[in-house]
């Protein structure tokens, strides 16, 4: 239920974007904001959400983030303004921040054998994905018959129906796991100035004091969170996870099938929108045959590892969303709205066979004491590739009389990037079980 909460707020904000920024200004920029305030603060935060899971268990920081969620949602339908509304979601990402890993390390608690395990990430994920199909009809019905507030009214209801069930579950353990709060300040610094500097680079040029100064402020930033790392005695990213292989494979994988799905679903909403002269209605269901195919993979991608181990779902599923990237290059104005429509379905295949055994083959290597930290750092590289790719797909269409040529460009990355980790999934082990023997070994270091 949770993680339904999550993609749902997420899917329909993305239908209704054009709505917003007609009803109060910003232009793309300010799009990008609204989308990014919510990602960044959930990707910098996930970081140390996994180390707060473990410390004050993950049932209490599971139900504090669902509880903090719903409020931010009531602020967000409540924003009279663009900066109130960026701020609400700036909370809202951080709530969903502590929400993810506490949920995937109720599942770990719930469920230590590796084969059950992988059956309930499957389900987990699939609720996920049930949001993500249902989310852009939700944002274009609630959109044009309520108001775009609607969109947020809608999370509250399912937010204390949420905290009602969590009451049955079993109370997580607390573990002495440290928290490291200079680690944290310099990652959010660090993924604030990058895409604060990609954002105003599309819109104003990269050539600015402004742009150069959060560029330089990001690399600077980035450098002292990994020297505080390594020095530091309880890092909240512990270098000795990424030793092991499927550790810095994994991330790698999460990072570019999240910035190719999350970048195209935003430049598509304003292309169905602002260059098709959809409706928000007819903008969502362009996307309904996509996102109704992920929650079918999903659960075939589980059945798929447990016959043939987690590699082949992970790259074959890169493989079929690199395709359907390289089939897009073909649209424009012109397109038939159908085939759009059916176009789009092979990445919904495609992303929903590859992230399920991606989150499991991680799970499956990591002692249980470690599951929320991991969990953490998996699902922090994923939403700092959808940050990044709103950001820079934003920029590449920022001009509207050059949006067809950007939206090319933006496509041409994300298959780029998705033939890469392809390659890099066939580094994964082939094993059923998804073991790695050095994760546990090098963890603890």
């Amino acid at each position: 239920m949770g993680i339904f909460l999550l993609n749902l707020d997420a899917m329909a904000m993305n239908v209704a974007l054009p709505g917003i920024g007609r009803a109060l200004g910003g232009g793309t920029a300010g799009l990008q904001w609204i989308v990014n305030a919510y990602t960044l603060m959930f990707a910098a935060l996930l970081l140390s959400a996994g180390a707060l899971s473990d410390r004050i268990g993950a049932s209490r920081a599971f139900g504090a983030g669902v509880a903090l969620f719903t409020v931010a949602s009531a602020a967000c339908a409540l924003a009279p303004g663009l900066g109130e509304l960026i701020a609400a979601r700036l909370i809202q990402g951080s709530a969903a921040a502590i929400m993810l890993p506490s949920s995937l390390a109720l599942v770990r608690q719930a469920f230590p054998d590796a084969a059950a395990r992988a059956r309930a990430i499957a389900l987990w994920t699939a609720g996920g994905a049930v949001a993500v199909a249902a989310g852009p009809v939700a944002g274009g019905v609630l959109s044009s018959s309520l108001g775009w507030r609607a969109i947020f009214v809608v999370n509250l209801p399912v937010g204390i129906a949420t905290l009602a069930v969590l009451t049955r579950a079993e109370r997580s353990p607390r573990r002495n796991t440290p928290l490291d709060p200079y680690g944290q300040l310099t990652a959010i610094v660090a993924l604030a100035a990058l895409t604060f500097g990609v954002i105003d680079g599309g819109e104003n040029g990269f050539g600015g004091p402004v742009v150069l100064g959060c560029l330089g402020l990001a690399a600077v930033a980035t450098a002292v969170f990994i020297m505080i790392e390594a020095r530091t005695a309880a890092p909240m990213v512990p270098p000795g996870l990424f030793r092991s292989r499927t550790v810095t494979v994994s991330v790698v994988i999460g990072f570019a099938v999240n910035a190719a799905f999350y970048g195209l679903v935003f430049v598509l909403s304003l292309f169905f929108q602002d260059v098709l002269n959809l409706s928000v209605m007819a903008a969502g269901l362009m996307f309904l045959p996509m996102m109704t195919v992920i929650a079918g993979a999903n659960l075939a991608s589980a059945r798929a590892a447990a016959r043939f181990g987690p590699r082949m779902p992970i790259a074959a599923g890169q493989a079929i969303f690199a395709l359907a990237m390289s089939g897009l290059l073909w649209m424009d104005e012109g397109t038939s709205r159908p085939v759009i429509a059916a176009m789009l379905i092979p990445a919904g295949l495609g992303l929903g066979f590859a992230v399920p055994p991606l989150t499991a083959i991680l799970l499956n290597g990591i002692a249980a004491d470690r599951a929320g930290t991991a969990a953490g750092i998996l699902n922090s590289f994923r939403q700092t590739g959808g940050a990044l790719a709103v950001a820079v797909f934003g920029a590449l269409v920022a001009d509207r009389g050059e949006f067809i040529v950007g939206l090319r460009v933006a496509l041409c990355v994300a298959a780029v990037m998705l033939v890469a980790t392809t390659a890099a999934a066939l580094m994964l082990p082939p094993g059923r079980s998804g073991r790695d023997g050095d994760v546990r070994r090098d963890a603890g270091r």
